[in-house]
């Protein structure tokens, strides 16, 4: 059981947030106790920048409650402070290692099942965004089943 997750994006407006709100909302359709908590961050992240409102919209059309989102820049102490973080594209496996080398072995890409990457969508077509969040919560689903045994 992981009890700290954190999940990273570049920006923490679109996809990590989306992504949190995701294995919230998952974990109590599921109604399994859990007792950790679910964060997200930005390797480039503006400090108290909005979450994407065409995320918040197609979010909350799936029943997904976002509630109040400040964007916030990824540290090495809220990396030290997670028992797992997953990245949105596997490149940023090797960014948040480089912020806290002490991360190796605990940062894992959210598509690590499929050997996929969450493309940005932010500022794109709205079908960007749909196809985005389609995977991410499948993959988050995939995760839960993983980490909620």
């Amino acid at each position: 059981m992981f009890n700290d997750v954190l999940i990273v994006c570049h920006a923490n407006v679109c996809r990590s947030p989306a992504a949190e709100q995701l294995f919230r909302a998952r974990l109590r359709e599921r109604a399994v106790e859990h007792a950790g908590a679910f964060h997200s961050a930005g390797l480039r992240a503006q400090e108290g920048a909005d979450m994407d409102p065409v995320m918040q919209r197609l979010l909350a059309e799936r029943g997904v409650e976002v509630g109040e989102h400040r964007a916030r820049r990824l540290t090495s102490r809220l990396v030290r402070q997670a028992d797992l973080v997953l990245v949105t594209e596997r490149q940023q496996v090797w960014a948040v290692e480089r912020i806290e080398p002490t991360a190796r072995g605990k940062v894992y890409a959210l598509g690590n099942w499929e050997n996929s990457d969450v493309a940005d969508p932010h500022g794109l077509d709205e079908a960007m965004y749909r196809d985005s969040l389609e995977l991410m919560d499948r993959l988050v689903k995939g995760w839960l089943s993983r980490i909620c045994q």
